[in-house]
């Protein structure tokens, strides 16, 4: 006898109910409207559980591929877009196997002998976000070769380098790159660390204690190109570390890129001129005919704290919630489907203003200043033999020096040098050779040329056997 229709026994939870679900509630249970993107993940962990509960004799051989072949329907109506969605279909789950039953009838119901949405969804998501961090992995890589590339070609152009915005040591332009560079590539380490976490299965984990029916789940992690199997069906069912993990991990991205563009912001005004952004990612006032706006930059910089008010805001939702699962836990995939589409945006426009920026050399290295060798004079005086810290003090009388008298510390005559300690000779005149300044820092990591490319080089290398490993 079926379940009256005025009451819930067409929901997959509704058995024990009679009466009508308010309206309100309705919508506000229902999870359809964002979880549906998970199609392609869902029906291929159905495909997989299908098989594994037909080598249990579960189901029979016709009905395992009278389901496959349902199944593999409905994954051709939702890559066209034709998938009707319905009234009642409440998660991507309620709709995949309605829809089974509209075609293969009764033995769709057998479909879920065993398994729970609890793992289903657990499932679903982590296949989800594994693909989805190949995609932002590709991301990133695109934007490390431009850095790099960029490097290597413009590795002579020298500039400021700052500390608390103030400017403070010539550098390369080069290295100001690379440094974010560096940054990226521990990212994209992160990533792979995380992915490795994210692959792990909870299918077969039923609603929190189990299967029943000796599933082999070792049979399903490699249906499904999983890397690992959950080892309590407790945790797996409620386990969102993994979502946790990857909203902290694009946070942490999404600061870097953020600081890269207030970096790019201050670069690109009137006042530094340094750079120019390309028209494609710049715009214009509505009132100032004039203005160039770096709305890609500011826009990469404000999206940073987007993702981490995810980040935060999943945080809060996990805190008190009890063992397994809850419905608390909804809120996991609005938060990752968000933070996935703000970062796929953010890194591949990044990517296109890097690759289309202009810079100008001549701004760059006119903008330096003789006082920003102050301590290449302490580094004159220590290669004389004088402890760093009494050079040190040397160099600062000298500034005061040359602010005392109107002028700039590299006009200060030998004898004005004298005047402040003897060591100071006629050879002083080397030290306000901006490129023999950069150079001196040819240890490793440093802005010297041969270091740079020390590293352009490295990050070429890792990146050729990251291809590799990545393509093996």
């Amino acid at each position: 006898m079926s379940a009256p229709e005025a009451g819930e026994g067409n929901k997959l939870w509704g058995g024990r109910f009679t009466g009508a679900t308010d309206p309100v509630m309705e919508a506000f249970n229902a999870s359809i409207s964002y979880d549906k993107r998970m199609w392609k993940a869902d029906i291929e962990g159905s495909q997989a559980y299908i098989q594994a509960i037909a080598k249990v004799n579960i189901v029979t051989a016709e009905e395992r591929d009278s389901i496959l072949k349902g199944l593999e329907q409905i994954k051709g109506e939702w890559a066209s877009g034709s998938f009707d969605l319905k009234p009642g279909d409440e998660d991507i789950h309620t709709a995949n196997e309605r829809r089974l039953k509209e075609l293969i009838g009764s033995a769709a119901g057998k479909l879920h002998t065993g398994r729970s949405r609890n793992d289903q969804v657990a499932t679903d998501m982590r296949l989800w976000l594994g693909d989805a961090l190949l995609t932002l992995r590709g991301h990133l890589v695109s934007l490390l070769k431009v850095i790099c590339q960029r490097a290597e070609t413009e590795e002579e152009v020298l500039m400021p380098g700052y500390t608390h915005l103030q400017r403070a040591q010539p550098i390369r332009w080069s290295h100001w790159l690379l440094s974010y560079g560096w940054m990226l590539q521990r990212d994209i380490q992160r990533l792979d660390q995380l992915r490795q976490r994210v692959m792990v299965l909870p299918l077969g984990s039923g609603a929190l204690a189990g299967n029943p029916f000796g599933v082999d789940r070792k049979f399903l992690q490699e249906e499904l190109g999983m890397q690992g199997l959950s080892k309590n069906s407790l945790d797996a069912v409620s386990d969102r570390d993994f979502v946790a993990e990857f909203l902290f991990w694009a946070s942490l991205l999404s600061i870097h890129l953020s600081r890269w563009a207030e970096d790019l912001i201050l670069y690109c005004t009137k006042e530094f001129n340094f750079v120019a952004l390309s028209d494609a990612y710049s715009t214009g006032s509505s009132l100032m005919p004039q203005k160039k706006n770096a709305d890609s930059l500011e826009l990469i910089r404000g999206k940073a704290g987007r993702v981490y008010g995810n980040c935060c805001g999943f945080m809060m939702s996990l805190k008190g919630i009890p063992s397994t699962y809850n419905k608390d836990l909804q809120e996991d995939k609005e938060a990752m489907f968000d933070t996935y589409d703000t970062l796929s945006g953010v890194l591949q426009v990044a990517t296109g203003v890097l690759s289309t920026l202009k810079i100008h050399p001549k701004e760059m290295e006119g903008a330096l200043s003789a006082d920003m060798l102050a301590t290449d004079l302490a580094y004159y005086l220590v290669r004389k033999g004088v402890p760093f810290r009494d050079a040190h003090c040397v160099a600062g009388e000298c500034v005061a020096l040359a602010e005392k008298k109107g002028c700039s510390l590299s006009d200060l005559t030998v004898q004005d040098m004298k005047s402040v300690n003897q060591l100071f000779g006629e050879d002083i005149g080397s030290v306000w050779n901006y490129s023999n300044s950069v150079d001196q820092y040819s240890a490793v990591g440093g802005t010297g040329l041969s270091s740079v490319r020390q590293q352009f080089t490295e990050m070429k290398e890792w990146l050729s056997r990251d291809q590799d490993s990545v393509v093996g």
